[in-house]
């Protein structure tokens, strides 16, 4: 939903009238569209809509999404739940025992990484920075135009064999444990709300994604869509109910809450007229 102006483009940004959504270092850093603020303050008026994102909390609360407070957001790609903007500390006891009992310690995962990929050089370098978020995962800041080909491919191997995933989401290479997932932090958000009544049992989950760490969450979904750009599409990766945008960029952001809208209501009109 939202995007830097470079990744918007400049076509997108000078004619969407964006708005801005994330302040860092006193600097503008996020946008979205103006239809988007509006369209997501709309659908968060008639759905559940729970943010989602591999964003640390600290990371996720320097963004002013439209249509909050939201009750719950899910970080840290699932290892964090954040109620009421609170951490939840009973997930975070959770997480802890499942990444325990799950494949390799961060620590040794962290120093095999940092033995293949030393930070190199500022100028003819690939790996700008090496980074632990939330004490759960790390990600790599590289530069992908001088990154060697066959460092991904094995790097995943090696994960695969720990308990741990890698991916790469542009400029970032993420090193999951296998038990910090999206579709399982969702599951128990999903149990909380059925149980306190906000839910039914039968409800819809729609959800939306364009990396490689969502795509568990989107296949979780009862329906599901992501945008025609980002690591999903470069890798061609597609579901029965995932559906796909026309377009790119923040225009795909549109697109995607559109997609949400007109199943939000399709759903409400079938209630309804069932009740």
């Amino acid at each position: 939903m939202i995007y830097s102006r470079t990744a918007m483009g400049e076509n997108q940004f000078q004619t969407t009238s964006p708005q801005c959504v994330e302040i860092y270092d006193d600097a503008p850093l996020s946008y979205m569209t103006r239809r988007a603020v509006d369209q997501l303050t709309a659908l968060a008026a008639s759905a559940v809509v729970v943010p989602t994102t591999t964003r640390t909390p600290e990371q996720y609360n320097r963004i002013s999404l439209p249509g909050g407070p939201y009750r719950f957001a899910v970080t840290s790609n699932g290892g964090a739940i954040l109620v009421n903007g609170v951490r939840d500390r009973l997930w975070d006891s959770h997480i802890s025992e499942q990444v325990a009992t799950v494949g390799t310690s961060l620590a040794d995962i962290l120093a095999a990484l940092t033995e293949r990929v030393p930070v190199a050089h500022p100028v003819d370098g690939w790996v700008r920075k090496v980074r632990v978020a939330d004490d759960l995962f790390c990600y790599l800041v590289v530069e992908p135009s001088r990154q060697p080909v066959e460092f991904l491919p094995a790097w995943q191997e090696l994960c695969a064999a720990s308990g741990w995933s890698a991916s790469q989401q542009g400029r970032k290479i993420y090193t999951m444990p296998l038990a910090v997932t999206k579709s399982a932090a969702i599951g128990e958000v999903r149990r909380r709300l059925v149980a306190d009544g906000t839910l039914s049992a039968s409800h819809t989950l729609l959800a939306a994604g364009d990396g490689w760490l969502d795509n568990d969450l989107l296949l979780a979904a009862d329906a599901a869509i992501r945008p025609r750009h980002g690591e999903l599409e470069s890798l061609g990766w597609q579901a029965a109910n995932v559906s796909v945008t026309v377009g790119a960029g923040a225009l795909a952001g549109e697109e995607i809450l559109s997609w949400m809208h007109s199943r939000t209501a399709h759903i409400l009109t079938d209630r309804i007229g069932t009740t």
